[in-house]
């Protein structure tokens, strides 16, 4: 059995943190998008009237949980490694 270094402790558990601190600011977002398409009166995307404010909160949204998803791929990654090992 190999044990885990303390680099390598902290390092999970900074990502981790950072995941989860991520996943809160998707749901801000997620509220702030909601309240901009009721201010606005058009929750449609796709519509040439949407808010701009609530496409550049969705486009920074979507790369949150493209940050989010790459992360997460890392810390399987990094779980996987002392097993191959």
């Amino acid at each position: 059995m190999q044990s885990t270094s303390r680099f390598e402790a902290t390092a999970s558990l900074q990502l981790h943190a950072l995941i989860s601190d991520l996943h809160w600011r998707i749901q801000m977002l997620d509220g702030d998008i909601a309240e901009e398409e009721r201010n606005a009166g058009n929750a449609d995307p796709r519509s040439p009237t949407y808010s701009m404010l609530a496409q550049a909160l969705r486009a920074r949204r979507d790369n949150l949980r493209t940050s989010i998803a790459l992360l997460e791929a890392r810390v399987e990654r990094a779980a996987e490694m002392p097993r191959a090992a």
